[in-house]
């Protein structure tokens, strides 16, 4: 690419805007690069292979990387360096839309290492990068002789004020009822993933279809910027074709395909079906080298073996279950595996439940906290405190295996977005609190980001939390060959690699809250989507109903041990006077209350939050707060305490306010000397009857309350 010249293509999306894709002026020694760019917001991608593939190697190591420069936003990082550092969580799931877009389309052959690098070099507050990522990446391999099977495009359709809209600005996202993200080629929508505030499965549906267009128009202009490049992107490396030992093949299949297919329809839990199939390798292995010859067989079979043992036992379970109708548990295809649910297991924490299905477990825990305790989330384009957290862990442990744990991968980040996404739909409005919830996964067979949803549902109620409905999760499989078709409920960890399509879907009993579906098949039907979306509609609330067996209804009350929170919203001039000085007042009430007091500045008014454990310390502050906001109403009548006498009157103090009872006003009578009537410290009832227009100073009357003299 280094002699090309700049070649660029432009597109309109549906709403008018322009789109202009150009090569050939950044980063010529990639393999391929590409510039994406919608106003003021422009994505670099590129791409790059390395010619060998490493020996021994016998997997595809592609990696994908966005990133957003705070330079884009015109910010400097917040961090103590001043300089971008790993990947926000947000990043991080921006890399995971596009990976899980492109790495089903490379040839099983192709092991060369590839990496892909998104950056977003400039940005702006209307346009959000994260629908144009893939875009980009597709166009830099298009354009790349990298033999990519594309091209493909991802596109944000959301439903707003009724209307489907491609990729929305910003700020109307806020108001819209369902927000996806679908990839797809020309002809096969491929990923989609997104939240929706409880749609209906037909809205989904439609949602994808008009993203699928859309798409199409991308992927013509990629076409074209292509055949503008002409030769350097047309001609693409040679895929090694892997050379088929067929004796090796039959051999494999005369031995295990029968013993394979009774253990397939065996109905065997996981552990004894995993033995069986491990020991038909090991005896088929130990006479294949009795065979051929241990050296010859490690030197020329092994790789092979591994390779055809593993798609023999792929093809035969499909086979069981499109034949016989059985999978690999016994289950029937819509058969949701058994359920138990318990709550308010751990006696410390603010809400905590079990999900057990089927051999999948999550123990979920819930804490409360105050405003203050919120994530700060600093990206190049979002600066807010995030008050609800979801934390996935997946240890080892819970699939029967010993490493390391080396904290959240991408995979558990994902895990958990589609979580806190999918419950997020359902938290009350106005909620006070920060909210963290934490899903430990102890025991995993087929998705548990679905039981962290139904989990992390119980927690919330447990903990008295007045979610608006219940949301559950159900993970689905499809299962398609010769014109047979098997749509799998609730899938085990084994049928997940097995299918044409996975995908996931939580909702409520009134409709879906989050998604996340990877489909591999080529042409499904929309009918066929429908279909599955029906049968997941039916799991999940199946799952709703197991559910409420164990806590039907949000708890009365927190627990009497969750921090109490009260918020109150005060004038905005009286911020000031509450903070005090350099904060001290504020900080005096919470050193002797022990709240914490958290004041957020509203439009015209000041957000007050109290929390505490300690409902007496929460009423102390709420008494000092009213005590400095408060307005006195003339006419109204108070208690005062004389701070000091003056020849022309009184000085008094009440509920935090001081103003004068002038000597006129001490009495009905004529009072010479103040002090005749009133000495420092004396509690005595005033009224107010207006203000000193010279001073603005209160003017409270004594008199006025007392019964006037009776004439002789």
């Amino acid at each position: 690419m280094g002699n090309m010249i700049p070649t660029s293509v432009s597109f309109k999306l549906p709403d008018g805007k322009n789109v202009t894709i150009e090569t050939g002026k950044l980063a010529s020694q990639a393999n391929g690069s590409a510039m994406v760019r919608v106003e003021d917001t422009m994505i670099l991608a590129t791409v790059v292979a390395s010619k060998e593939i490493r020996e021994g190697q016998d997997f595809f190591p592609l990696s994908v990387d966005y990133q957003e420069k705070f330079a884009s936003a015109g910010k400097i990082p917040g961090n103590f360096f001043r300089r971008e550092s790993r990947l926000s969580e947000y990043e991080i799931l921006i890399s995971r839309l596009v990976d899980r877009a492109i790495r089903p389309l490379f040839a099983d052959e192709f092991l060369n290492e590839t990496q892909v690098i998104l950056t977003l070099i400039s940005g702006d507050q209307r346009n959000m990068p994260d629908c144009y990522a893939a875009l980009a990446a597709s166009a830099a391999f298009a354009v790349s002789d990298i033999p990519f099977q594309g091209p493909i495009s991802e596109v944000r359709v959301a439903k707003i004020d009724g209307k489907y809209v491609v990729n929305p600005e910003r700020d109307t996202l806020l108001s819209a009822t369902l927000d996806i993200i679908v990839a797809a080629t020309a002809k096969d929508v491929m990923m989609v993933e997104g939240q929706a505030k409880e749609c209906q499965e037909d809205e989904l549906i439609e949602a994808i279809k008009i993203g699928h267009d859309a798409i199409k128009v991308q992927i013509d202009a990629q076409l074209q910027l292509a055949s503008l490049v002409g030769e350097k992107a047309a001609v693409k490396r040679e895929v090694p074709v892997a050379e088929i030992d067929e004796e090796l093949k039959s051999e494999i299949e005369a031995f295990a395909k029968a013993k394979i297919y009774e253990i397939a329809k065996g109905g065997l839990d996981k552990g004894t079906r995993k033995a069986g199939f491990d020991a038909i390798a090991k005896e088929l292995k130990e006479i294949l080298v009795a065979k051929y010859g241990e050296e010859d067989f490690k030197e020329n079979k092994a790789v092979n073996f591994s390779a055809y043992f593993g798609s023999l036992k792929k093809k035969t379970i499909r086979e069981v279950v499109l034949n016989e109708a059985i999978r690999l548990d016994g289950r029937k295809y819509d058969e949701i595996r058994p359920i138990w649910c318990e709550v308010d297991y751990l006696p410390s924490a603010h809400g905590s439940s079990i999900f057990t299905r089927g051999e999948t477990q999550a123990l979920t825990s819930m804490t409360l906290g105050a405003p203050t305790d919120a994530m700060l989330i600093d990206n190049a384009l979002d600066h807010y405190n995030e008050k609800f957290i979801l934390h996935y862990n997946f240890p080892a442990f819970s699939v029967g295996e010993a490493r390391p744990n080396r904290g959240p991968g991408r995979r558990e980040v994902g895990h958990a977005n589609l979580a806190a996404r999918s419950l997020r739909q359902v938290l009350p409005e106005g909620n006070p609190y920060t909210i963290r919830i934490v899903s430990d996964i102890l025991e995993s067979n087929g998705s548990s980001s679905m039981a962290t949803v139904c989990a992390g549902t119980l927690a919330l109620m447990d903990g008295g939390i007045k979610i608006k409905a219940p949301v559950s999760g159900i993970a689905m499989g499809m299962i398609a060959e010769g014109g047979k078709i098997a749509i799998l409920s609730d899938i085990l960890g084994d049928e997940d690699a097995l299918g044409d399509m996975d995908f996931k879907v939580t909702g409520t009993h009134k409709g879906i809250t989050g998604c996340q579906m990877d489909i591999k098949i080529d042409g499904l039907p929309y009918e066929q989507l429908e279909k599955a979306l029906e049968q997941a509609k039916a799991g999940r609330i199946h799952i709703l109903n197991e559910m409420a067996k164990s806590l039907s209804e949000t708890r009365e009350d927190l627990k009497p041990h969750a921090p109490r929170m009260i918020e109150v919203v005060i004038d905005k001039a009286f911020i000031g006077a509450i903070i005090g000085p350099g904060g001290k007042i504020i900080q005096e009430m919470q050193a002797r209350t022990g709240a914490i007091i958290s004041i957020e500045e509203v439009g015209n008014t000041g957000v007050i939050n109290i929390t505490s454990s300690n409902k007496d310390a929460i009423d102390e502050v709420l008494n000092d707060i009213k005590r400095i906001t408060f307005i006195p109403t003339i006419g109204d009548e108070y208690d005062a305490v004389v701070e000091s006498l003056m020849a022309f009157g009184a000085f008094v103090k009440f509920n935090g306010k001081s103003g004068l009872i002038h000597v006129s006003e001490l009495d009905h009578r004529r009072i010479e000397n103040v002090s005749d009537v009133l000495k420092e410290g004396d509690n005595v009832r005033v009224k107010y009857i207006g203000d000193d227009p010279k001073t603005g100073k209160m003017r409270l009357s004594r008199k006025a309350l007392m019964p006037r003299p009776e004439r002789n």
